[in-house]
């Protein structure tokens, strides 16, 4: 800030000069006492500097509403939104939410660096504030394939860029355990630039998690209950609250927050559809839904906002109080927040859930991430699962769980090869592997999807994103990878040999170039045709299979190279003793 601006804030919180805007009559949030209070709010240059009585050359008249700082999302990967950074600000700002951490680490398994580039380059000059994480494990084990490898010296030049604010989920807690030199060198670049680093706890004992903390991991979003929680925020870490659309972790987590320990706690969401963005909203979801079960409205603002600010070191974010940035936003009803007018910057930037300023990036579509699908050609023989015995280890899912359980059932076999089952609900789950043209093709056996026709494939496949196909047949498997190769990504449904809907995702295989409106309607065809495969809405199958080959989340998952343990650490046979 210059010492021009400077001058001017001071003279305006001495009231010397009028400010640039002033709210008036609103009942003021105070995030660090958990009360509320009224007074003016002034405003110059973007900044919050003063709290009481005020003129200013714009008022905004807060009569009835309630004044709060906007919110955060401490943990996100946008790509998981199936949309550019650009249209992600449009689904987020009018809601409250003006800034989130993000990871891109699905984009740079699929093209490194080219693919943290472009997030960077489609983020600037948004009325949302993106603020990125470096990806720490790409790939995020040894045992998948993924499109590229990013060392620490590939990551380090990054940070020297003002939106990156530090490390990214270290997934791969083996190379911490073991202190791999490369790894190290990550999280020294890290402290090197004061950033923060974000951790991975999946699955993890005391020990991992002393282990984390001693390497300066920070933070974890992958606690699945209230005794996880604690015992991460007792070794000092600040545990992020997740319900994403596949993990919906906040009802199970919430126990663990009280008056004492709040200040440890913040909210994110993942991984997040762009259908249950338009439906549900961001953390404002989160901060809605927290209430509902019972939290203190004000502690949860506070979570959403000041603790997220925080815990990233956005020393001016997070608080509606003289020296902070005017990110503000009004709402009617504290039980049930719904942002009526949102400020960015001393801005306004959206009312009644639109926004009412055009974000001004102009990127053009990154011709060098729209053809990443490379197959090798697949025969339907390649897909048969050859057995000697009837009993095989089972894939089963947990629904709006990443978790999945390692169950060990007969299964039907003839003539020496595992048969597809619908009855049992055994199905057959395969990963091909889609960046260099490898060969490599996974198979296993699913339990849970209950699809009862069909087949289902996706190039959304965390964290290496290969193709992912569940059926109840060969045939149809088969042409739902190759499906996949024309469209050069996204997700397809197939019946009887017949695409019934699909949705290309041509920037990775992972986001489409077109406005969310256009991507959102052609998402809610697939959900219809859906229907036509019978499947369980009991859960979204499309994000359930999403996260089948993710290798780092317990307990059974399947890569390219095969069925992986996460117990163990490594593959398995499909056929078990």
């Amino acid at each position: 800030m210059s010492n021009h601006s400077l001058k001017k804030q001071i003279a305006v919180a001495n009231k010397q000069i009028p400010a640039d805007l002033v709210i008036k009559n609103g009942r003021i949030i105070d995030v660090f006492t958990l009360s509320v209070l009224e007074a003016d709010i002034a405003i110059a240059d973007g900044m919050i500097v003063g709290l009481g009585e005020y003129e200013g050359k714009q008022i905004i008249d807060a009569t009835g509403k309630y004044v709060s700082p906007t919110f955060i999302d401490g943990h996100v990967h946008i790509e998981s939104s199936m949309v550019t950074p650009k249209e992600f600000a449009k689904l987020l700002v009018p809601r409250g939410v003006t800034t989130v951490v993000t990871d891109p680490h699905e984009i740079a398994n699929v093209s490194g660096e080219k693919g943290i580039e472009f997030m960077l380059q489609n983020s600037e000059n948004l009325p949302l504030e993106v603020l990125i994480n470096l990806p720490s494990s790409i790939p995020a084990t040894p045992f998948e394939s993924s499109g590229a490898v990013l060392k620490a010296e590939d990551l380090r030049p990054f940070f020297n860029h003002e939106r990156v604010i530090g490390l990214a989920e270290v997934m791969d807690f083996p190379a911490v355990r073991d202190a791999n030199d490369d790894m190290l060198a990550k999280l020294q670049a890290a402290k090197d630039h004061q950033g923060v680093i974000d951790g991975h706890g999946a699955g993890l004992d005391a020990t991992g998690i002393n282990i984390y903390r001693t390497a300066h991991i920070s933070t974890d979003h992958e606690c699945v209950t209230a005794d996880e929680a604690l015992e991460r925020v007792q070794r000092g870490m600040h545990v992020l609250i997740r319900e994403g659309s596949v993990a919906k972790d906040l009802k199970q987590l919430l126990p663990a927050v009280n008056e004492r320990n709040v200040r440890r706690f913040l909210f994110c969401t993942d991984d997040k559809h762009l259908d249950d963005l338009l439906a549900e909203g961001s953390v404002d979801h989160n901060v809605r839904l927290a209430v509902n079960e019972g939290l203190d409205p004000l502690m949860a603002i506070q979570m959403a906002s000041l603790n997220a600010a925080e815990c990233y070191g956005l020393a001016q974010q997070g608080a509606v109080a003289p020296g902070y940035k005017a990110n503000i936003m009004l709402f009617d009803e504290l039980e049930n927040i719904y942002a009526s007018t949102v400020i960015t910057n001393g801005e306004v930037v959206a009312k009644s859930g639109q926004l009412v300023v055009e974000p001004a990036n102009e990127t053009n579509e990154p011709k060098d991430l729209m053809h990443s699908v490379n197959l090798k050609s697949i025969s339907i023989e390649q897909l048969q699962i050859n057995m000697k015995n009837n009993k095989a280890n089972i894939i089963e899912i947990i629904p709006n769980q990443l978790i999945t359980n390692h169950v060990v059932e007969e299964v039907v076999v003839e003539n020496g090869t595992f048969t597809i089952d619908t009855e049992r609900d055994h199905l057959k789950l395969v990963v091909a592997e889609r960046h260099h043209q490898t060969g490599n093709i996974g198979l296993g056996i699913v339990k849970g999807f209950q699809l009862k026709d069909g087949a289902i494939a996706t190039t959304i496949a965390h964290d290496s994103h290969n193709v992912v196909a569940v059926g109840t047949n060969d045939r149809d498997l088969l042409m739902t990878i190759k499906e996949m190769e024309k469209t050069q990504g996204g997700i397809v449904l197939v019946k009887d040999e017949q695409v019934l809907a699909s949705l290309p995702l041509s920037i990775g295989g992972l986001m489409s170039p077109l406005p969310y409106e256009q991507v959102n309607k052609e998402l809610h065809v697939l959900h219809e045709a859906l229907k036509g495969l019978d499947i369980s809405d009991a859960f979204n199958p499309l994000l359930t299979l999403s996260f089948l080959s993710l290798p780092v989340i317990p307990c059974l998952k399947l890569t390219d190279k095969g069925l992986f343990d996460f117990m163990s650490f490594k593959h398995i046979d499909i056929e078990a003793n």
